[in-house]
């Protein structure tokens, strides 16, 4: 799990490697923002939205070299775009460096279930961490590299990045050992997917999602321009709902093992309009305190909607992982988009009501969802019979 953690650290650090790289394309090549934000939307389909077609082909045959090369390729194209040069060329190793985003995630959330045995959403929980982590590393990273050496020192962002491709190029014998083996069920059916429920989940995230991204959008600019807070406090308020939100990652995997997956998910968004009703009502300290519960809320649902609805379709858990991680998360970006509109319309406070809102439809779908069938994806090498399904192809 560690190893698959490491590599999810990796190509969400490219992810977020790229927002920190914009005023640094701006400022050498006089780009508009409206370039710029082409630039994020082409990552975003390009690491988002077609996750489900990898997932799609690792499900016709697993792919476990899909994790490496999607490391490296998404290290190889963030690395690139600050020395790429003209927009066109930056455009395309961009839309490079979000396949192999897309690539990775589906086939290392596969592996992620197999080696997780009966604990999986706590062990899924330690998968998510990683991707919060790189999230966070990538501005960390890009900003002192820039400033130190100008655009000509993004290439080493790749280096770690790199390193862990190696490494789990070399660790891919192991991961394979993981895998489920056919044994000869005599004839029996195998376990049925459950679309609807499915659906109706993919729903729910993309809801729950839009909450997310609007809030990282729009937070920052609520609390300098109606809060009258300077930009280090707006920050700090955004850091606090960050950091809890990986803490509730790692509490919420725990108690969906231990009480199931909808009491995390009905709860987690029972609790969100409240919550934002009362950042809206309180002043500077109110806001951030409460943006702690809001991050650890919001953000402990991520890994436990991801091993829904893998219980939800068992045959076919790369579609589900991209669906899950990648299609849907994609549309909550679109969706925050959406909100910059109804925010320059109608103001900030508009929009963070809209946002406040949002939970509840998200609520009501997650009361219809049913428990998945936990048992349906086996366990490790020599364990009890598998479903056909889930077998080494």
């Amino acid at each position: 799990m560690a190893v698959l953690s490491l590599g999810h650290l990796c190509v969400d650090l490219c992810q977020g490697a790229l927002p920190a790289l914009l005023p640094f394309l701006i400022a050498e090549h006089g780009w508009s923002y409206a370039q710029a934000s082409a630039l994020v939307l082409a990552a975003t389909v390009s690491s988002s939205i077609v996750q489900p077609l990898f997932g799609h082909l690792s499900d016709g045959r697993s792919l476990p070299w899909l994790m490496p090369g999607g490391v490296a390729l998404a290290a190889g194209g963030i690395a690139l775009a600050g020395v790429a040069g003209s927009y066109a060329l930056t455009f395309a190793v961009v839309v490079v460096s979000g396949l192999g985003v897309a690539a990775y995630h589906p086939e290392a959330s596969r592996f992620a279930n197999y080696v997780a045995g009966d604990r999986r959403a706590t062990a899924m929980s330690f998968f998510s961490v990683g991707g919060n982590a790189g999230f966070a590393l990538g501005p960390v990273l890009v900003t002192p590299l820039a400033l130190a050496f100008g655009l000509g020192g993004t290439p080493l962002v790749a280096v770690l990045p790199a390193a862990v491709a190696l490494f789990q190029l070399r660790e891919l014998a192991r991961l394979k050992r993981f895998r489920p083996v056919a044994r000869d069920d005599g004839g029996a059916a195998p376990v049925p997917d459950q679309w609807r429920p499915f659906a109706r989940l993919t729903a729910a995230i993309a809801a729950r999602s839009t909450v997310y991204f609007g809030l990282m959008t729009l937070v920052p600019l609520y609390f300098v321009d109606e809060l009258d807070a300077s930009e280090a406090t707006a920050n700090g308020a955004l850091t606090a709902m960050l950091a809890s939100g990986a803490i509730g990652t790692l509490i919420g995997g725990r108690i969906a093992d231990r009480f199931g997956r909808r009491v995390v998910l009905r709860t987690s968004l029972a609790v969100l309009t409240p919550l934002m009703a009362v950042m809206l009502l309180g002043g500077v300290g109110v806001a951030v305190a409460t943006l702690a519960f809001i991050g650890a809320a919001t953000v402990a649902t991520f890994s436990v909607t991801v091993v829904m609805g893998q219980e939800y379709l068992p045959n076919r858990l790369g579609i589900a992982s991209g669906v899950t991680l990648g299609l849907s998360i994609g549309m909550g970006g679109l969706g925050a988009a959406l909100l910059g509109v109804v925010a320059d319309a109608h103001g900030l406070r508009t929009a963070l009501e809209v946002v406040a809102v949002l939970p509840l439809p998200a609520l009501a779908l997650a009361l219809t969802l049913p428990e998945g069938r936990r048992g349906a994806d086996g366990g490790r090498r020599g364990a009890a019979p598998e479903p056909a399904a889930l077998s080494t192809r």
